[in-house]
């Protein structure tokens, strides 16, 4: 693998510093990031809708403010993408569902606003599965967005397009979003970070049914201190939420200091309950073999999450139930099938299971407070298979047992969701066929800035480890390359 040396590789917090003290303009920063997008992403279909004449009058704008001596924002000057499922004003914002394929927003909602506004420079939308539904970023307006270690593979999601524009330089920060895994299962498969805050942390006035807290905006970047960089933005009070609280969005900016060796680790293989492949069991021993000696305890241990499997089928069925009622109605087939899955499954279920559901979740919730009296982090892979080729819609069988869901196989990032925690995806190597492997951080309730700190630590560790380090793609392999993702 070779190691890119181009303006747009270098890290999000290096390249704002580089802004701030005119070392680098923000309208030559963002013609590297344009150079090395016309260069890859024919290969990987990562950057969908883009509106390079408005992006390049914002970078002259970002830099008449840096010669002016403005007081520059968290982001200021650096090139942004935003996922297609975030509503960004004149320019096109599908989700990734032909009933929005020519649907163009006059204003950008909460969180889009609020990265604009601390400078960024948007440059494109990035590639999501239709209405952000499953773990494979496809859909029928776009196609499909290969991995950047292997096109032929899929990259994840549904912030796949994100993950994959931060692996290969096109861009330095990336917002994403996460229910079941959105976030961090990209980042694990791209090789970058991704954070899953706590519920709340990234105020959204988007999001429908205003009180599930199961699903959240968060930040991506190639590191945990570029993804700290674009949570200083979004993170903020914002009473259009009903689970925000006061926060302090710049307390983000820089990682908080985190002493690896006076911290009480837990481990897990499957968090008790997930399907895994053996494969990625096997690695994530190895990987726990070279990294426990960071800790001052490093043990096996699981928190009991109960019956998340069917807590987490019903609380995501409802929400579905409630925003797509219309359009089932009118016509099922105007939904892509991961959507109807959903949906459908929605209707086979009664209040009773709604209040089960609520009920195991709650039970659920304060067993893992008591088991994080007991341990600092909770550690465990992202995934349970190595990337899959993008054109299996989704794992059906993991070691040869079959699937409850088409989503089944995020049961390692959706037992998670399920108890409000925040969680961060790590680079953590390669596994058993050289593709990333992701590794699964997990902090205390509400403990965001500690979760990201201690990532961010991780990430300084690992970097010294060569069976560790984050892995960075071939760029010769992908350059001058057109793929054809049409699905």
């Amino acid at each position: 693998m070779t190691t890119p040396t181009e303006m747009c590789d270098i890290s999000a917090v290096e390249l704002r510093r580089m802004i701030g003290t005119k070392e680098i303009s923000p309208v030559e920063l963002l013609e590297s990031c344009i150079g090395r997008i016309e260069a890859v992403n024919p290969a990987v279909n990562a950057l969908v809708a883009m509106d390079l004449d408005a992006a390049r009058r914002a970078a002259r704008e970002a830099e008449k403010a840096v010669m002016r001596g403005d007081e520059l924002g968290v982001l200021h000057g650096l090139p942004t993408g935003v996922k297609d499922l975030n509503d960004t004003a004149g320019l096109r914002t599908t989700y990734g569902s032909p009933i929005f394929a020519d649907h163009v927003p006059e204003k950008d909602e909460r969180m889009v606003a609020a990265v604009r506004a601390a400078g960024a420079v948007i440059v494109a939308k990035t590639n999501t599965p239709e209405w952000g539904a499953g773990a494979n970023t496809r859909n029928p307006v776009y196609g499909a967005t290969g991995n950047p270690f292997d096109p032929k593979r899929i990259c994840g999601g549904s912030s796949g397009g994100s993950a994959v524009a931060l692996s290969l330089g096109m861009l330095p920060v990336c917002t994403g979003s996460d229910t079941g895994g959105s976030l961090r299962i990209p980042a694990a498969f791209c090789g970058i970070t991704g954070f899953r805050p706590s519920p709340g942390t990234v105020p959204s006035d988007k999001r429908g049914f205003g009180w599930a807290p199961i699903s959240v905006q968060g930040p991506m970047g190639r590191t945990a201190a570029d993804a700290s960089l674009m949570m200083a933005a979004q993170a903020g009070f914002d009473s259009c939420d009903p689970f925000s609280t006061p926060v302090d969005g710049m307390s983000f900016r820089t990682p908080q200091p985190v002493d690896l060796g006076r911290l009480r680790v837990a481990y897990t293989e499957d968090l008790g309950f997930a399907p895994v492949d053996n494969d990625i069991r096997a690695a994530f021993r190895s990987k726990v073999r070279a990294f426990k000696g960071l800790f001052r305890e490093c043990v096996e241990a699981t928190p009991d999450l109960g019956d998340a499997n069917d807590v987490f089928e019903v609380l995501r069925a409802v929400g579905y139930l409630a925003r797509y009622k219309a359009w089932y109605d009118e016509d099922p087939a105007k939904l892509g099938a991961n959507v109807r899955a959903n949906y459908e499954q929605g209707l086979s279920m009664t209040l009773s299971d709604f209040s089960r559901a609520h009920s195991e979740q709650t039970k659920a919730y304060r067993r893992v407070q008591a088991f994080f009296k007991d341990f600092d982090l909770l550690l465990c892979p992202v995934t349970p298979v190595t990337p899959f080729p993008w054109t299996q819609l989704y794992m059906t069988h993991i070691n040869g047992e079959k699937l409850r869901t088409y989503f089944h196989w995020l049961a390692l990032t959706y037992g998670i969701t399920n108890t409000g925690h925040p969680a961060c995806a790590v680079p953590c190597g390669v596994d058993h066929e050289s593709m990333p492997f992701g590794l699964q951080v997990v902090g205390p309730h509400k403990g965001d800035a500690f979760t990201l700190g201690a990532a961010h630590a991780l990430e300084q560790a690992f970097a010294a480890k060569p069976e560790l380090a984050r892995p960075i793609p071939d760029l010769s392999k992908l350059n001058g390359v057109v793929n054809d993702f049409r699905v």
